[in-house]
């Protein structure tokens, strides 16, 4: 069976630097994109200066791709960290798509599977106290790695700070 991610096999690889753009707001999309490494983000720049975030992709996701049918981006994609593109013209990827349908139904169960995890996330950032943030975040994934603290903060959108003082509670 063809995954999705299959059809990046022989896909062109460019090493894209911490702070450097994989595309900008408002340039024509031309192809479709695979993080092989690093972790890039979907920044839509606000009138205020900030950017807001509307997506990370860390490696084997995929980047913009509800961008296949449109025109132009409407955000930046900017890597977070050093980071390594594969990209295939979009024509390509559609047509691949199109060609095998093993790998359309391995792409959907990819996105469905996005969908409940940022539905998820919406109904975590709704609570209004960090610990029942946290302890919905427990009760769903369980403990993290030691060093990944820090990814559950921004996960349930609270400050570093915030969530190592809910730990140090939980401690004593």
């Amino acid at each position: 069976m063809l995954q999705w991610l299959d059809i990046f096999d022989a896909a062109p690889v460019r090493k894209v630097a911490k702070g450097g753009p994989v595309f900008r707001q408002g340039d024509r999309v031309l192809s479709m994109y695979l993080v092989r490494s690093g972790t890039v983000a979907l920044e839509r720049p606000m009138t205020d200066g900030i950017a807001l975030t509307l997506h990370i992709a860390n490696a084997d996701m995929a980047l913009a791709e509800a961008s296949l049918f449109a025109d132009t981006y409407h955000c930046d994609a900017v890597a977070r960290t050093d980071a390594e593109i594969a990209s295939l013209p979009r024509a390509t990827f559609l047509a691949e798509i199109r060609d095998y349908p093993d790998a359309a139904l391995s792409l959907i169960e990819t996105h469905a599977k996005e969908v409940q995890a940022q539905r998820t996330r919406i109904e975590i950032l709704r609570l209004r106290r960090v610990a029942e943030r946290l302890d919905a975040w427990l009760d769903l994934y369980g403990e993290p790695a030691k060093g990944e603290w820090i990814n559950v903060a921004n996960q349930i959108g609270v400050s570093a700070p915030a969530l190592y003082r809910e730990l140090a509670k939980r401690r004593d």
